[in-house]
């Protein structure tokens, strides 16, 4: 899931880059060891409808795809998609993973698709704003819909052939609105850390940042939250005694922050850097919940008393940039605009400015610290993100509750009318709240939930790994057991 700083897409970005590389070695050794053979992938296009729901409109966008047929056991072996989310679609999609392993248990044929104007699924001008209207999440899933039905077609498929879909964070989304809307297309989905419900004013997300870092069980204290705090209130009382260029150097900051839309845009950047390490922690973030905390309250450093906490935030801040190589810490509002308006195709690869309006369109997921339960600065306020709305993309702010408040209708919220969907979150992941947590006992083929204790954002998705938790390979168990049963069932059906 994208969020709304830069410092923490670059984290995210970091640490996708991490799990693939991951996942490359995984594949090669798998390899070398003889375990299995480097799998054949097909990479493909289709050219989809710019806008399925006016038939007027004949337009067309390339949507990139990707097919991997090693387990596959023709003609009837099941099918499993891998729904792409906001940011490009690789080979590892559909070459590792917990439900790649999955897909060699049951002779799965595995196929992935891109999501509509993310990485090579876009036309040339399809970045300016007057086009991004035919970027949503309704026209993603009847993309998803029309490439059922290419797939089917190209390999022969029949209601003999058992389709689960997979999606994680936006994607896992993705995953069980599918199923909800087009229920005769895939009879069961795995939705890892979906966000279901919009929410405007997300202040959750922090207050669930604080409790993951008092957290004993991965490494937080209260005393870390503490510390956090009384740094983040150091650093705005030096700011606001008039100190911007000697607080520029101390951060390393990419210019001075002396407007107050800068300043905002570095106290943003610092809770970056703790938002990330909470929601990728022990998933190949730069710095875990544990190290974290250990920098903000190890005693056995000394510090000036009087600012320590703000000098231990400084040293925080020089680990983040060394290790993710980064030459300064982003603090200008002109460059945020700057990047959310480029329209290049090549440099809005990773998706920035796609996210950022969808947000304003669909979603909201603005992250607020305007709360007692955010232990970063109360700069960070939902006007703040909302401004870049109208900025960007000529969005008014006032229209941004009624948008969000059609998703919710449109799809449920986190109380979806849906079956045969499982919804995994971990407990410290931020994004968790706006999942299914709770299980509706009425329903016959009723959703299952499995929160996972210890866990962040699509930690699920990862093949079993030696350093994993219990309660982690537990929940892919689990997962494990509900797909199979799934299968099962649908052959049942048609045996019946």
């Amino acid at each position: 899931m994208q969020d709304s700083g830069r410092v923490l897409r670059k984290i995210k970005e970091r640490v996708r880059k991490i799990q693939y590389e991951k996942a490359k070695m995984n594949v090669l050794m798998s390899a070398v060891n003889g375990h299995k053979p480097i799998c054949e992938v097909r990479d493909g296009k289709i050219h989809q409808p710019l806008d399925h729901f006016d038939s007027q409109n004949d337009e067309t966008f390339p949507q990139r795809f990707l097919v991997n047929e090693a387990y596959w056991e023709r003609p009837h072996g099941p099918v499993f998609l891998f729904i792409g989310g906001e940011g490009p679609i690789s080979e590892f999609d559909v070459l590792a993973g917990h439900h790649v392993d999955m897909a060699e248990e049951h002779r799965a044929l595995l196929v992935a698709l891109e999501h509509r104007f993310y990485g090579e699924s876009i036309n040339k001008d399809g970045l300016e704003t007057e086009n991004l209207g035919d970027l949503s999440s309704q026209q993603a899933l009847a993309d998803i819909a029309e490439f059922h039905q290419y797939i089917s077609d190209r390999f022969d498929l029949s209601d003999k052939n058992t389709w689960i879909s997979f999606g994680g964070s936006y994607a896992g989304a993705l995953s069980a609105w599918l199923r909800g809307k087009f229920p005769h297309l895939v009879y069961g989905a795995v939705a890892s850390s979906a966000p279901v419900k919009a929410k405007l004013d997300y202040s959750a997300f922090n207050k669930v940042v604080g409790l993951s870092l008092a957290d004993e069980d991965v490494g937080g204290s209260d005393k870390c939250v503490g510390d956090i705090w009384e740094a983040f209130a150091a650093v705005e009382a030096a700011l606001f005694a008039g100190n911007a260029t000697e607080v520029g150097k101390d951060f390393g900051c990419c210019e001075t922050p002396e407007d107050l839309e800068d300043q905002i845009e570095l106290m943003q950047s610092l809770a970056d850097i703790v938002m990330g390490t909470v929601a990728y922690n022990e998933e190949g973030g730069i710095l875990t919940i544990e190290e974290l905390c250990d920098i903000m309250t190890n005693e056995t450093e000394t510090f000036n008393s009087e600012t320590e906490a703000y000098d231990r935030l400084i040293k925080l801040v020089q680990i983040d940039r060394a290790t993710g190589k980064e030459p300064c810490l982003d603090a200008s509002h002109k460059q945020t605009i700057k990047d959310l308006s480029d329209t290049n195709l090549d440099s809005a690869y990773n998706g920035e400015r796609q996210w950022y309006y969808q947000t304003c369109t669909e979603f909201g997921f603005y992250q607020t610290c305007e709360d007692a339960s955010c232990p970063f600065s109360r700069m960070l306020t939902l006007q703040a993100q909302t401004d870049l709305c109208p900025e960007v993309f000529n969005i008014p702010q006032h229209s941004l509750p009624g948008h969000i408040a059609f998703t919710n209708k449109y799809y449920g919220g986190d109380h979806p009318d849906t079956d045969r969907v499982l919804y995994v979150n971990g407990d410290i992941d931020p994004w968790h709240e706006l999942s299914v947590l709770e299980e509706d006992l009425d329903k016959e083929d009723k959703d299952m939930t499995i929160l996972i204790e210890g866990t962040a954002h699509c930690a699920d998705m990862n093949p079993d790994g030696v350093a994993d938790r219990p309660a982690l390979k537990q929940a892919r168990k689990a997962i494990e057991r509900k797909v199979a049963k799934w299968l099962k069932e649908a052959a049942w059906k048609l045996v019946g």
